[in-house]
């Protein structure tokens, strides 16, 4: 159990039997009473946001995720993944991999989120490479658009990218 006065963004908890990622934590004094931190907390499970208020004097669960690293393999309906350590594969669904479906290609190394031996999420590297499939070309003057355009990737998401990036460039 942790002070609520040591509740961090990105930490995990678990209140009221559901685990809970805090998005955002602010102390707030209010002019009368006692210290107060306002929370935006977002449901693993559902992926709804709510709002909490808790008294500096409230205990909190904090929970500990485990992180592995894995190298994407495939996709036959689920997403397949193996270990680099054991080397052991496993399929998810595409409600757990959410939206980095998109950006997923071969050997890709990810890091798995893991509590009780239950998957919660992937997290994808920060930087990643693709091949720009098509984009319509860049004109010299266009800048009203704050010098981007769409440009469609390997992986078929679509992203924005500076004007002088072409078809066919990494």
């Amino acid at each position: 159990m942790i002070s609520i006065n040591e509740v961090r963004n990105g930490i995990f908890i678990k209140l009221e039997g559901d685990l809970y990622v805090v998005v955002n934590a602010e102390p707030y004094k209010p002019g009368k009473g006692g210290a107060l931190v306002r929370t935006k907390l977002k449901n693993i499970k559902t992926g709804n946001t709510t709002d909490r208020t808790f008294r500096s004097a409230d205990l909190i669960e904090e929970i500990f995720i485990e992180e592995k690293a894995y190298h994407y393999m495939y996709y036959d309906g689920q997403y397949h993944f193996m270990d680099t350590e054991t080397y052991e594969q496993i399929a998810l669904s595409a409600d757990v991999v959410g939206e980095g479906a998109k950006f997923l290609k071969e050997n890709v190394e990810i890091t798995v989120q893991m509590y009780d031996g239950k998957i919660l999420s992937i997290k994808l590297p920060l930087f990643l490479n693709f091949k720009i499939m098509e984009t319509e070309p860049g004109k010299r003057a266009d800048t009203v658009k704050a010098g981007t355009k769409s440009a469609k990737i390997e992986t078929g998401a679509v992203v924005q990218v500076p004007l002088f990036i072409t078809s066919g460039e990494t």
